[in-house]
């Protein structure tokens, strides 16, 4: 495989970057595929709870899929939880951003704020605020927000759910990371 000359990004020529922007390319068409192994992997979860990682994303994407939800939100629900093992803090943060590209603003917006909304649910029984999801009251995207979360993403743990597979939902995937990118930075 031919390589660049540089060491510093400085001293590149245009040749270097031709180079690269045709190896880049050939690796952005490869999203979908690292995307589906790295879901597959999901195995595990974070002690305590009854189900994977996988088998949460699966049943929240099987909810929306089920609910008539277009295949831009079933994917983006498959993905909203895919930043827990490297961003745990800002696990939503992390999966809107894999998404941003190649969503609309209203998937996008959901997907990042998915966090903040999902403690609703939780943060009254440890001293925190459930509301603090109210400061986006007036956004446009606040009750769509409330709306994934109260319908795929808290109603998800559940053992006894029959999920549709990760093949089931792997054409969609392939198909909005194969879009022509709406955003880029």
């Amino acid at each position: 495989m031919k390589k660049v000359n540089f060491t510093e990004m400085k001293n590149g020529t245009k040749e270097d970057y031709q180079l690269l922007e045709k190896y880049e390319k050939n690796y952005e068409r490869q999203t979908a595929e690292r995307i589906l192994k790295y879901l597959s992997a999901q195995t595990t979860t974070l002690e305590g709870y009854q189900i994977t990682r996988l088998e949460h994303s699966l049943q929240a994407a099987t909810r929306a899929f089920k609910n008539g939800e277009d295949e831009e939100m079933v994917v983006a629900t498959l993905l909203h939880d895919i930043g827990d093992d490297l961003a745990p803090m800002n696990h939503s943060q992390y999966a809107a951003s894999i998404l941003r590209p190649y969503v609309s603003e209203k998937t996008y917006w959901i997907i990042k704020h998915h966090g903040l909304f999902q403690t609703y649910y939780s943060a009254h029984h440890l001293g925190g605020d459930r509301n603090a999801r109210d400061k986006f009251k007036d956004h446009k995207y606040y009750e769509a927000t409330v709306d994934f979360c109260e319908n795929y993403d808290q109603a998800s743990f559940d053992p006894e759910y029959k999920s549709m597979t990760l093949d089931e939902f792997s054409p969609m995937v392939r198909k909005i990371f194969s879009r022509t990118p709406y955003y880029f930075l």
